[in-house]
């Protein structure tokens, strides 16, 4: 390793050592299982929100053969509100790959760790390197930031060849020893000197090297994400409820947006919405529009209240055992979506 290779680490080491974080609930005990576990609750959000979801999610699974027997609908409940379900889904199934093909136990090789659902290059190297102490580099936002800035490379990270820069140089400042503490210390850097804005360089412990800082624009790298117009779409959401005043839930297909969630029924309009039930309703109101935004689109939500559904039940749910008459205020096993959780909140006042 270079001369300059050994201060980069060694400066991030000694920063660390003073500095860094060492209470979070996953450096405590850290098995792969839990490393893992946090690894993928990290990806798109923030430490602080993580903390409690992360502390129940690993008291009901404790470890690996507990989430992989658990039932779909008891792991998304401990998922809801962290959003991204494709991550919990990915969890659960990489779980139950462990179980049947691995005896529980959690593989110790970067290919067998990237291999299972959900995990990429960079998830599987913190893994090894925080729990194994194996020596894998990281490229997790947070990284890529510090190296884009410390090397001045310019470009979206996004984009292949730039990628493959920053990786050159995650893979050339990897220590030979506490590579674990090495790796907690790059996210560390990231995530609270190296910001995305206001960084702090001053504090920072390789500033003397930071190209970017030299050129006066740290903020200038990495360079920003193309500004991308989000596509509108619109839906009507059904909302069935009976004379008891209980509200009909619909489990949403596997895959696609809130994947395995239980929401009320959507149509493309009112007409395929009416055309759904098995007769023309008597009381009907359309309620406010509720939007919400994912990642390529963003979708407006239209309420339509059905009173008195009992036997307006939507065609071809019964034969798909996937509803429930629920009553509002109690308690639902299941993972319920953003949007008929907001729904649920403005039914109560809808008597």
């Amino acid at each position: 390793m270079a001369e300059v290779e050994k201060d980069f680490a060694a400066q991030v080491l000694d920063w660390f050592d003073r500095h860094g974080r060492k209470h979070l609930p996953w450096q405590q005990n850290p098995t792969p299982y839990r490393v893992w576990v946090s690894e993928i609750m990290l990806q798109q959000t923030q430490v602080a929100t993580v903390i409690p979801y992360y502390e129940r999610f690993m008291q009901r699974f404790p470890d690996v053969l507990s989430l992989a027997n658990a039932p779909a609908d008891d792991v998304l409940k401990h998922w809801e509100g962290l959003g991204y379900y494709t991550r919990a889904r990915n969890l659960h199934k990489a779980a139950q790959t462990l179980r049947d093909q691995y005896n529980g136990e959690f593989p110790t090789t970067l290919e067998q760790v990237e291999a299972l659902s959900g995990i990429g290059r960079s998830t599987a190297g913190a893994i090894l390197s925080l729990s194994c102490n194996q020596a894998h580099a990281i490229l997790d936002g947070n990284v890529k930031r510090v190296l884009a800035r410390y090397h001045a490379v310019s470009g979206n990270p996004a984009q292949s060849e730039v990628l493959k820069t920053l990786w050159k140089y995650a893979e050339s400042y990897v220590p030979s020893s506490r590579n674990n503490a090495y790796t907690q210390a790059m996210m560390d850097l990231g995530a609270t000197l190296c910001t995305r804005s206001n960084p702090t360089c001053l504090l920072c412990p390789i500033n003397s090297g930071c190209q970017a800082l030299k050129q006066g624009n740290p903020q200038a790298y990495p360079s920003a994400k193309p500004t991308k117009v989000l596509p509108e779409k619109s839906a009507i959401m059904l909302v069935l409820r009976n004379k008891a005043g209980e509200l009909m839930l619909q489990r949403r297909p596997p895959t696609g947006i809130w994947g395995g969630l239980w929401s009320f029924p959507e149509f493309s309009d009112q007409a395929s919405a009416l055309a759904s039930l098995a007769k023309p309703p008597n009381n009907m109101l359309s309620l406010p529009v509720i939007s919400h935004t994912f990642s390529h689109f963003r979708l407006h939500l239209t309420p339509l209240l059905v009173e008195q559904a009992d036997d307006l039940l939507v065609k071809g749910v019964m034969e798909q055992d996937a509803w429930v008459w629920y009553k509002t205020g109690l308690p639902f096993s299941g993972g319920l979506s953003s949007a008929a959780q907001r729904l649920l909140t403005v039914l109560k006042e809808v008597a």
